[in-house]
């Protein structure tokens, strides 16, 4: 089970004691990495009565150009500051700039966590 609690050294670098073992809601998953395609989901338990909906894959996104949001075909990955090699694998991430039917867009929401792709047209 992989930890995403707290570090296991200090500021100096010495050894934290570990006060407790590791919990369920602590365990880290591997990320969706969101593809361009045929729209598939995954639905994920998450803590409490929660549901996270994963977009394995997807060919839609909301495209906000200002007061106005339509829906627009998303049709490659152009740039992704998280990973260079997200571009050509067409991995759709936060931060990520999409070429739409519409132009241009730069990815607002995180689509392995909402199931959705929201974006805003850049000029």
């Amino acid at each position: 089970m992989k930890d995403q609690g707290r570090s296991t050294r200090k500021r100096t670098g010495g050894r934290l004691k570990h006060a407790s073992n590791k919990k369920r809601h602590q365990l880290g998953r591997e990320p969706a990495e969101t593809t361009v395609g045929e729209t598939r989901v995954q639905y994920i338990d998450s803590r409490g009565n929660e549901r996270k909906v994963r977009a394995l894959a997807t060919n839609v996104a909301q495209v906000a150009d200002g007061d106005e949001v339509v829906e627009a075909d998303i049709e490659d990955v152009v740039e992704n500051p998280s990973n260079v090699n997200y571009v050509r694998r067409n991995i759709v991430t936060k931060g990520a700039v999409i070429e739409t039917s519409e132009g241009r867009a730069r990815v607002t929401s995180r689509p392995g966590q909402t199931g959705q792709v929201n974006a805003v047209l850049i000029e």
